[in-house]
């Protein structure tokens, strides 16, 4: 093999953006398969190398051969001077690592070698673009757009010898991809199939707003700002929650930047997406009025419970908080993962009022109950074995079968009777209207 083919398969490797060591390294097994071929039908097992010398790109074959007294077939035997030469403390029966390169070698090498070129470069680049993306799936990528498959489609990106695929899902409505264009995305999957590796992207991940983040905020890279939580809508608004871990560092200060350059540069990346920056909290009341945000909050009342949040707000701001189509909340609720309900102050206050008056009423009433009852005759019924009473020619019950056959008090008011079995209240019904006494009611 001449050493100006071995330049041009360092010329192939730098215009093909992969080592030039991969490459050698094919070319290599694949000599050694042609030296095999070379040793006729079922040879024995042995042990070949071949070495391509850096210098003049010649090939070099080495095998093992056994030491033996007399030598059959020089291709596996090698006599006991012979392997001293290579191997001093040789001993007969052994094996030694011998150069064995055939006188046409240099022939078959460079035809391999024109065919690893010819069929397997590709094969070479798609391995070491694997190599090179196979852990670091959630990473920011820059990348140009080569060609936009439709509204429908897939947009396929170029990134040095890899092509990234952002599907349909993955896309955001507002984005125009055009050809050339340069994009950030985020790598969200690697796959290797039979077509090569293939490198899946997202513009919509909620992720991506967090590697935004680090990329423009000095203080999210170096820990000293944390990210806390994310709620976004790809192309209409997101909802960063942030919280110092140093003392003195404002978060959403350092987020938003000097006239708010460094926020601007990350809405201008995702084109004029909307992004609330709000301080975390740990007490539960002031997260969810920072995160309804730029909505005031009067009041926030918590449901432990039902881990529900009442926030009350200013009867102006009400709109504001719920937002478009109720986006704001929606996305206040994700951010703090409670979930929320607003109410204006005044429809409180009415709700309290109407709160109020139905207290009061139901109060008078029990009053006026009391009073009637407290005037009322008490009056005896035996319970019939339908488990009933009768009282003013109507039924009322069942009462239950353990009672049959007993005897229960009555007290009626203009409204209800009241059942009572031992002195103690044991049922009441509405009165019903139209009946008068019978003889056979006692």
């Amino acid at each position: 093999m001449k050493s100006d083919f071995y330049a041009a398969i360092t010329q192939i490797a730098s215009e093909r953006g992969i080592p030039k060591e991969a490459i050698i390294d094919v070319m290599e097994r694949a000599l050694v398969s042609a030296y095999k071929r070379l040793l006729g039908p079922n040879p024995p097992t042995v042990e070949v190398t071949v070495r391509l010398d850096p210098v003049s790109g010649v090939a070099r074959v080495y095998a093992e051969k056994q030491v033996v007294d007399e030598v059959y077939d020089e291709r596996f035997e090698i006599d006991l001077a012979a392997a001293r030469r290579i191997k001093p403390d040789a001993q007969i029966g052994e094996t030694v690592l011998v150069e064995s390169t055939p006188r046409d070698f240099g022939r078959i090498a460079a035809q391999t070698a024109k065919q690893v070129v010819l069929q397997g470069i590709k094969e070479i680049e798609r391995n070491y673009v694997y190599s090179e993306f196979e852990n670091r799936e959630g990473e920011l990528l820059t990348a140009t757009v080569q060609r936009n498959n439709g509204p429908r489609g897939n947009v396929i990106l170029e990134l040095g010898k890899a092509e990234v695929v952002i599907p349909p899902k993955e896309q955001v409505a507002n984005d125009r991809y055009y050809h050339g264009q340069r994009l950030k995305v985020l790598l969200t999957e690697v796959k290797k199939d039979d077509r090569g590796p293939r490198l899946i992207a997202s513009r919509a991940h909620k992720n991506l707003i967090n590697r935004l983040f680090e990329m423009e905020v000095p203080e999210i890279y170096n820990g000293a700002v944390e990210i806390k939580s994310v709620a976004r809508e790809p192309g209409l608004r997101t909802k960063v929650a942030v919280a110092a871990r140093q003392e003195g560092i404002d978060p959403v200060g350092s987020c938003v930047g000097m006239r708010g350059i460094r926020i601007q540069n990350i809405v201008n990346e995702l084109n004029g997406e909307k992004i609330d920056v709000v301080q975390w909290s740990s007490d539960p009341r002031e997260y969810i009025a920072n995160a309804l945000s730029p909505a005031q909050v009067v009041e926030v009342h918590l449901n432990d419970h039902d881990h529900t949040a009442l926030v009350i707000v200013p009867d102006k701001q009400l709109s504001l908080a719920i937002g478009k189509e109720g986006q704001n909340v929606r996305l206040a609720a994700k951010l703090t993962g409670w979930r929320i309900d607003i109410k204006s102050a005044s429809a409180l206050l009415e709700e309290e009022r109407a709160a109020a008056e139905a207290r009061a009423e139901a109060e008078a009433e029990q009053m006026a109950i009391e009073a009637e009852l407290a005037s009322a005759p008490v009056e005896q019924r035996v319970v019939q074995a339908d488990g009933t009473i009768r009282y003013r020619g109507h039924r009322y019950g069942p009462l239950g079968n353990d009672l049959v056959g007993q005897t229960v008090q009555v007290r009626a008011t203009s409204q209800k009777i009241f059942i009572y079995y031992n002195n103690r209240l044991f049922a009441s019904y509405i009165l019903l209207e139209g009946g008068q006494a019978s003889p056979d009611e006692e």
